[in-house]
């Protein structure tokens, strides 16, 4: 897992609360293998036409916005299903970071386990940001894990909670199995003793 420490980006408004997982990826492509062209499938039905042709209005649709790596949303994101495909489509896409008032409790802990930092800011803080990068297209927003801050595109900075563990993990790109393997000798001279003191066992 890519480890995140801090981010200075383009971010991008969404102005819509209860964004909710199959928003995100509509339940009919969760059969779809992760691979080449899964960015195309984050925010399908919002972000696209039924021929197909970009909705000009979706947000990530407009120049400013395409590169965009942190979302600032309203509130409860990520509700709905637990499928952990809407983080994967919106890593892909090139999000690292989405900003919201709250978040579904469990994509929030899909996000930490998958490198992304979901930071939970007051409705006013959020509203204030999104205001400003509609009013400065392309303007940049930035985050700091370390520090627990996040700087708006007028230099006014927010302060953040987040759980100890969870930062940790992504200040290191530990996923489950990542953080497992830091004590892999440890295991390997255990599994050694526990075969020499039990060797009926093996």
């Amino acid at each position: 897992m890519e480890p995140f420490v801090k981010l200075s980006a383009v971010a991008a408004p969404l102005d819509m609360s209860n964004v909710d997982t199959d928003k995100i990826i509509p339940g009919r492509f969760l059969r779809k293998l992760r691979g080449p062209g899964y960015d195309k499938l984050a925010f399908h039905d919002i972000r696209f036409n039924a021929d197909g042709s970009e909705n000009p209005d979706f947000v990530l649709n407009k120049a400013p916005y395409r590169q965009a790596k942190i979302l600032v949303a309203a509130a409860n994101f990520g509700c709905g299903s637990s499928r952990e495909a809407a983080v994967y489509v919106l890593y892909d896409f090139g999000i690292r970071c989405v900003i919201a008032s709250s978040f579904g409790d469990i994509h929030y802990g899909n996000e930490l386990q998958n490198g992304m930092l979901p930071v939970i800011l007051p409705d006013a803080a959020c509203a204030t940001l999104r205001s400003q990068l509609h009013a400065n297209p392309g303007a940049t927003v930035a985050v700091d894990l370390e520090m627990q801050k996040v700087t708006g595109p007028d230099g006014a900075v927010y302060p953040f909670d987040i759980d100890a563990n969870a930062k940790e993990r992504l200040l290191k790109g530990l996923d489950d199995i990542g953080l497992v393997m830091q004590y892999s000798k440890d295991i390997e001279a255990f599994e050694q003793r526990h075969a020499a003191a039990l060797p009926w066992l093996a």
